[in-house]
């Protein structure tokens, strides 16, 4: 089997469509929903959560079957109904199209899958098996969790201004290089941590 190739996308402004508006589909939605994408929503019935995201405006939803003109302009899709037909359809016209598409625990028709993510801040960690195991990657994504505490979101955002400043300082590449590694040690997170008054918890930080 050939390796997938792990990248983080940028979604601002891009369509993506997600057929399909139940449970399994509010997982893949919620996903989505920060990452500042044009999110269109078809469905025969949708739950009162993804009813909820439309009213508020987080996302445009259509309670009706899909339609190979919901595909039009879509940079990326997911397909979250059960109906093979459905996914089977979905799955074709994308292929035509060149549209990125995951449909649910079907990996052959999947061109990239969800992984588990551990997000603390800008912090984000994903783990995939390629579709293989994804009971093993929550497993994993819950170890890492108690691992890394809800310190690291605010250690992360103090690295990437303080970076900022000395990228533009008169220092050497060098001192650059060794200043920057320092910062993200760590003993610099347990410094940090202390002295916003708490002990980081054991197995913190790495």
């Amino acid at each position: 089997m050939e390796r997938l190739f792990p990248i983080y996308v940028k979604l601002r402004g891009r369509r993506v469509l997600v057929v399909g508006g139940g449970k399994v589909a509010e997982g893949k939605i919620l996903g989505l929903l920060d990452t500042g994408a044009t999110i269109q929503v078809v469905a025969l019935e949708a739950s009162q959560r993804v009813r909820e995201w439309a009213t508020s405006g987080r996302l445009a939803l259509e309670e009706r079957g899909f339609q190979t003109s919901d595909l039009e302009g879509v940079f990326l899709a997911v397909v979250a109904a059960a109906a093979a037909p459905v996914q089977e359809r979905v799955f074709a016209e994308a292929q035509l199209r060149g549209i990125l598409l995951n449909v649910v625990d079907v990996p052959g028709q999947c061109d990239f899958f969800y992984p588990a993510v551990v997000r603390r801040g800008d912090l984000q960690i994903a783990i995939s098996t390629s579709g293989q195991s994804p009971v093993l990657a929550q497993r994993l994504r819950q170890q890492l969790e108690r691992l890394l505490g809800e310190g690291y979101a605010s250690w992360v955002a103090e690295l990437g201004e303080t970076r900022r400043r000395v990228l533009g300082s008169d220092l050497s590449q060098k001192q650059k290089q060794f200043l920057l590694h320092s910062l993200a040690s760590r003993e610099a997170f347990e410094a940090m941590a202390w002295g916003e008054g708490s002990q980081p918890s054991q197995g913190e930080g790495t």
